[in-house]
């Protein structure tokens, strides 16, 4: 992987209000840092935490007002984060989250919800995949976009589903009025851009999840966004919905970033309701897969989304990051026919959208990443060490 400012950030470059997280060597730990112009300014003394930044009334503005030490210029720090390049005495960049709660929202697009459906059928059996796939469109549709989940269109369809026995608890979180929100993974575990991203080493069929990442502070208010890869070990889901666990939080197998984009007047939630997704895969056999998620096809808004995540009846006292869902769900056949897409070790995966940038990983084996060793408590203890708490 080769990073730079011209494939990483947005295509207005640093004209937004760009914050994130980096390593810093010399102090043995992580700063938040803001962008401004090709300059990497280090803003800790002002936020400690990412979750500083995100509780401040106006964070946009906040960031533009925060005065800061200049650490690296944005190309030395992008090209010195991927491992196989990383000098370890200069900084690198890091997922741009610490102390809030990791959360997904699952089944939020037809397509995915079909999906879903097609692998509880297929039991984690790819084989099986393009049979059961063609009849499950056969009896609903693959154009469920317009069907408001929870409205008495959507409970009729479900009748209907349930008489011909076709009912799954994947149709249950797609149409019904419950949406799926779990949690992806704990606070300070995931990988940013430019790092090797984790498949558990037991999954034979799995693949990319590209999502937006939106920002939520502890009043449940979207303060901004970024990108996410939610990887899905398709197999172990797909044997059992009680796997999610395992299906989802694995060493690295949680990718954000590269920055986290704060609304202004550059970039705000419709923005991100009208965004388009794009994901590039690249694998060393020569294997190229590409795709497109639009959230304006996605059946909650982000705003219902994260009013399930939290309110009264869940608080967050150090805000969330919710991954929005994805419509993407490869089919491309890989290596023999009918048999679909999976990853396959050192996979180059790109996810992107104008307005947030780019986020690329390489794909390895979760127990082949580097191990999470540095979390909440060695956080604090680094920051008080260094007296910005």
């Amino acid at each position: 992987m080769k990073l730079d400012p011209n494939s990483c950030l947005p295509t207005d470059g640093t004209a937004g209000a760009l914050a994130g997280r980096i390593w810093r060597p010399d102090v043995d730990g992580p700063s938040v840092v803001a962008l401004r112009g090709n300059d990497v300014l280090d803003i800790t003394p002002c936020f400690a935490t990412m979750r500083d930044l995100c509780e401040a009334p106006d964070p946009a503005a906040a960031l533009q007002m925060a005065k800061g030490q200049r650490v690296t210029s944005l190309a030395e720090l992008l090209a010195n984060t991927p491992a196989e390049s990383r000098n370890p005495a200069l900084p690198w960049l890091l997922a741009p989250l610490d102390l809030q709660a990791v959360k997904a929202a699952g089944v939020t697009f037809a397509v995915s919800m079909l999906e879903r459906v097609i692998e509880e059928r297929a039991r984690g059996n790819p084989a099986a995949a393009a049979a059961i796939r063609t009849e499950i469109v056969a009896l609903v549709g693959d154009d469920l976009s317009k069907l408001k989940p929870g409205s008495p269109q959507a409970m009729a369809l479900k009748d209907v589903l349930i008489a011909q026995g076709a009912w799954s608890q994947y149709l249950e979180v797609g149409i019904g009025p419950d949406a799926e929100i779990f949690t992806k993974t704990t606070p300070m575990a995931a990988v940013g851009c430019g790092f090797d991203a984790g498949l558990h080493p037991a999954s034979t069929w799995n693949n990319p999840e590209p999502e937006v990442v939106v920002a939520v502070n502890s009043r449940g208010q979207i303060v901004g966004a970024t990108l996410g890869n939610d990887v899905n070990l398709r197999d172990f889901e797909g044997r059992s919905a009680l796997l999610l666990g395992k299906s989802k939080d694995n060493n690295a197998s949680t990718a954000i970033g590269p920055f986290m984009r704060f609304f202004d007047a550059s970039f705000s939630l419709d923005h991100v309701r009208q965004a388009s997704i794009s994901l590039t895969v690249t694998g060393n056999d020569g294997f190229t897969l590409e795709g497109v998620s639009h959230l304006s096809q996605i059946s909650r808004d982000p705003v219902d989304l994260v009013a399930q995540m939290m309110g009264p009846h869940h608080q967050y006292p150090d805000g969330a990051v919710l991954f929005l869902g994805t419509m993407f769900a490869p089919v491309k056949d890989r290596d023999t026919v009918g048999g679909g897409f999976t990853h396959k070790d050192e996979d180059i995966v790109t996810i992107s959208t104008p307005k947030l940038g780019a986020l690329v990983n390489r794909m390895k084996r979760s127990d082949q990443c580097p191990p999470w060793a540095f979390g909440t408590a060695q956080l604090m203890r680094n920051l008080a060490k260094r007296g910005v708490l």
